[in-house]
């Protein structure tokens, strides 16, 4: 895992930003906006999980405006991983080469996208990371900063993780890479989703590289952050740790 500084996408390959919305109504315009000035060939798609606010008609309108914006609509709201599995399920089937991983409340600026990208021509999968030289968080409080520090520390110590913020949700793959992990046994549905592609790609003996980001808090609408989401990744990491435990001591 390295921590490289590269300015421009890769040389070749169609690339698509899935971005997961639920309630979403006041941030998405705004950010697919600048999702499509900063990366203007990538495609952006809208995976919106019903939601009440009609954030999923924001995104048809997106969509009639601009050939470069899709929709992805789903029945109910099942949980962050079965939304980006969908994602992923939608774009290789058409044939993109990167997938890129991306929040719609302003978190994840899109200014980094072309750097998160570029990193592919070195790796594959890059993290847009707060927690390596250069990353830094705006305006979190500090029991948010001292949860997401203590997860990745957590994170590393038992599964022996060299990646630094492995809880990350702005984040590029090869397409190959995703193909390789085993989508369709992943059972993760909260933010331990990011934590178990992370493990997978990293014991497929693929390259991860993580890309200093600027992460600032939403302005807009209320974080999906939960106490079950929280224990979730707690007790996945958890089996995962012991696990790999017992396969080191057979």
């Amino acid at each position: 895992m390295t921590e490289p500084n590269p300015s421009a996408v890769p040389s070749a390959g169609r690339i698509v930003i899935v971005m997961p919305t639920y309630n979403e109504r006041q941030n998405l315009e705004s950010i697919a906006g600048r999702v499509r000035t900063a990366l203007p060939e990538a495609d952006l798609l809208v995976v919106d999980d019903n939601s009440p606010d009609g954030t999923g008609d924001i995104a048809d309108k997106l969509s009639e405006a601009d050939p470069h914006v899709q929709a992805l609509h789903r029945t109910e709201k099942a949980g962050l991983g079965k939304a980006y599995i969908a994602g992923f399920g939608w774009a290789l089937e058409r044939g993109y080469d990167v997938i890129v991983e991306m929040d719609a409340d302003g978190s994840h600026q899109p200014e980094h996208l072309p750097s998160l990208v570029g990193a592919l021509d070195g790796a594959d999968l890059s993290i847009g990371s707060r927690w390596v030289r250069g990353g830094k968080v705006v305006n979190w409080p500090r029991s948010r900063e001292a949860l997401s520090r203590g997860a990745n520390i957590y994170t590393r110590i038992m599964l022996g993780l060299s990646v630094r913020d492995a809880t990350a949700g702005f984040r590029a793959y090869r397409a190959a890479t995703l193909r390789t992990i085993s989508l369709s046994q992943v059972e993760s549905t909260g933010y331990c989703f990011q934590i178990d592609l992370t493990v997978r790609v990293a014991n497929a003996g693929l390259r991860i590289v993580e890309v200093p980001i600027t992460f600032v808090e939403r302005e807009h609408g209320a974080s999906k952050m939960s106490n079950s989401i929280i224990g979730e990744a707690f007790w996945r990491v958890a089996q995962w740790g012991v696990a790999r435990r017992v396969r080191r001591n057979r």
